[in-house]
């Protein structure tokens, strides 16, 4: 008894479905996830993971079957039927695509502005408004406001081939990113020559920076170690080597590298700021 096509075909989808969701949903490709915004990024990549892997399998199963399916049979010397006018099928790989590019392009975006993707010139966690607060404060001698919202502002300054971060709280200037844990950063950053840009592949965070153009990054890390800063834009012959790393550390250790490199006293204890 032969198996209506349809039948099969419709089986042979179920199968796929299931397998993608299976694979985007137990293999993990990621780095660690170290940083408040990393699990909003990995939903779109566990989707965007299922549909790919349902595309890949379903195509290259269907080319090998066609290979070996339709193959040249031994003695066959002529040219195969020449098969036009399939409406349906037609109709099937046009919508099908198209429905899958609308449903990423919109799922793309609604990640893209939860992780504050939307407001101009920053990544921003936090809201636009919210970080002219802070830097408002900052600039005018006063860390009032950034106390009382619990952000760490960091001044940072990238130039061929190396960054630099500068704590205004406390006068600190470090070759490294030194940040407490489960505490929210803000970055101004601000390049010297050419774009260069800021990438921690572990917090699923990359921004631009640009000469004579600030740019602000917000984010929260929630998990202690040393991660890789990258520069992802090619900034000259040494790009490859423009690297830093960020230290993300306990609140108590943080402390105690902010006391023992700090130059002047902020109005309010770091240990205050950060138990707040």
């Amino acid at each position: 008894m032969q198996i209506p096509s349809a039948i099969l075909t419709l089986v042979i989808g179920m199968v796929l479905a299931l397998g993608g969701l299976w694979i985007g949903q137990n293999i993990n490709l990621l780095p660690i996830d170290a940083s408040a915004n990393a699990p909003i990024y990995d939903e779109l990549f566990k989707v965007l993971f299922t549909i790919g892997s349902i595309l890949f399998v379903g195509i290259v199963g269907l080319l090998v079957f066609s290979l070996i399916r339709f193959r040249r049979r031994s003695g066959q010397l002529g040219d195969g039927l020449a098969i036009e006018g399939n409406l349906p099928l037609e109709i099937f790989w046009t919508a099908v695509p198209a429905v899958v590019v609308l449903f990423v392009g919109l799922y793309s975006y609604d990640i893209y502005d939860r992780m504050g993707g939307m407001v101009p010139l920053a990544h921003d966690h936090m809201g636009g408004a919210h970080e002219e607060q802070i830097w408002g404060g900052i600039s005018s001698g006063s860390i009032e406001s950034a106390a009382a919202t619990n952000v760490l502002p960091v001044e940072v300054t990238a130039m061929q081939f190396a960054f630099l971060f500068h704590y205004p709280e406390g006068d600190i200037t470090s070759g490294e990113l030194h940040v407490p844990a489960d505490r929210p950063i803000t970055l101004r950053m601000e390049a010297k020559d050419v774009i260069h840009a800021f990438w921690v592949p572990e917090f699923r965070l990359k921004q631009d920076i640009i000469p004579g153009q600030p740019t602000q990054l917000s984010f929260t890390p929630t998990r202690t170690g040393r991660y890789p800063i990258v520069c992802a834009e090619l900034c000259g012959p040494y790009h490859g080597g423009m690297r830093s790393t960020v230290v993300v550390e306990s609140p108590d250790d943080w402390d105690h590298w902010y006391r023992d490199n700090a130059k002047t006293a902020p109005v309010n204890e770091p240990a205050t700021i950060a138990n707040a």
